[in-house]
């Protein structure tokens, strides 16, 4: 193993990721997203990195940038001590898990490319263990609900985006297109108990096999109302964050949602995997809407997970790096060094 310390360039550039469909949740809607792609190179090995920044969560480019300019690449060093370098990010300024993401996983393909092995293969994970990966469907109008799902033909999994007085009709237009199994998404939008629990069995009568953050996230017990009383697991998203939530949401989730946008990439990630597996939780790897960079960041780890949601690449229209390869259902994994992630 290299020993020695080095110096490397850090470079980033700012990038709007275009959606391929106006892209609705509850409370919120959009048609791109901000992205950071940030590059740290060593001796012609270079380590790529993302930060996919959805607005309502509070980061943007500026506060990227911000950050970015604070970062002594001298603190980063090999071999990599990932807790040593959260903590210092952590120093830096509070928050901003999307940027320290970008950091961490272009640490990651490096470190991979260093060591010529793939980043699955140092994460730990199986390629023979990864799940098959949702395509979401956002709200919207009947007919483009049913564009969508033929877009979304290589899915063996549909999630959709509910939390909306239509909940019933959006599921029912779906149905009318495909048998898959489903997964929902309510991004907090629910309201009232008892009328949650009945639609939550309504739900398992068309095949939905897990529900994403039904109420507020600053409303634990709600949420454990519902968990209690659900016949579907019940996951945890916006209230699971990073390392710490993980133990808060036991007893208020079946599980928990984790997204390296969240966890501040893929070390914290899999500290959070191996709490949530302590804590006897289910685990749902999940993304924003991002390039092939992060998603294969995220799938280098999914094979640990219980099921898994990275459909960036097939949300968005403009990615600047090569679609992974994707077969029945499923990422697979490249045995190339690091995240195996090829430039358009």
């Amino acid at each position: 193993m290299l020993s020695f310390i080095f110096n490397m360039k850090l470079s980033y550039s700012p990038f709007q990721l275009q959606l391929k469909h106006r892209f609705t949740i509850a409370k919120f809607s959009r048609t791109s997203t901000p992205v950071m792609l940030l590059q740290l190179e060593h001796d012609g090995c270079i380590g790529y990195g993302e930060a996919s920044m959805v607005p309502y969560l509070g980061e943007s480019l500026e506060t990227a940038t911000a950050l970015l300019n604070k970062v002594d690449v001298n603190q980063l060093r090999y071999p990599f001590n990932y807790q040593s370098i959260i903590g210092y990010l952590d120093s830096l300024a509070p928050g901003n898990p999307a940027i320290k993401a970008a950091i961490d996983i272009a640490l990651h393909d490096l470190e991979g490319k260093l060591l010529h092995k793939p980043c699955y293969e140092l994460a730990g994970s199986d390629p023979i263990l990864m799940p098959v990966t949702s395509i979401t469907i956002g709200m919207d109008e009947p007919a483009v609900v049913l564009q969508k799902v033929k877009e979304a033909a290589q899915a063996q999994v549909i999630k959709v985006k509910l939390g909306s007085p239509d909940d019933k009709q959006l599921i029912e237009t779906v149905r009318s297109a495909t048998t898959v199994p489903l997964y929902v998404d309510a991004n907090q939008g629910w309201t009232d108990r008892q009328q949650s629990l009945d639609l939550v069995y309504w739900l398992q009568q068309q095949g939905v096999q897990l529900i994403e953050q039904p109420f507020l996230k600053t409303d634990p017990d709600s949420n454990a109302w519902l968990t209690e009383r659900s016949p579907i697991p019940i996951i945890g998203d916006e209230a699971v964050q990073r390392l710490a939530d993980v133990e808060r949401a036991k007893g208020a989730y079946h599980g928990i949602n984790i997204k390296l946008m969240k966890s501040a990439g893929m070390y914290e990630a899999g500290q959070m995997i191996a709490k949530a597996r302590e804590l006897d939780l289910k685990i749902l790897i999940g993304c924003m809407s991002e390039t092939s960079c992060a998603t294969l960041a995220a799938a280098a780890l999914a094979p640990q997970c219980d099921w898994a949601d990275l459909d960036g690449p097939f949300l968005t229209s403009n990615n600047p790096f090569k679609m992974p390869g994707f077969s029945e259902g499923k990422w697979v994994l490249s045995k190339e060094s690091g995240l195996g992630l090829v430039p358009a």
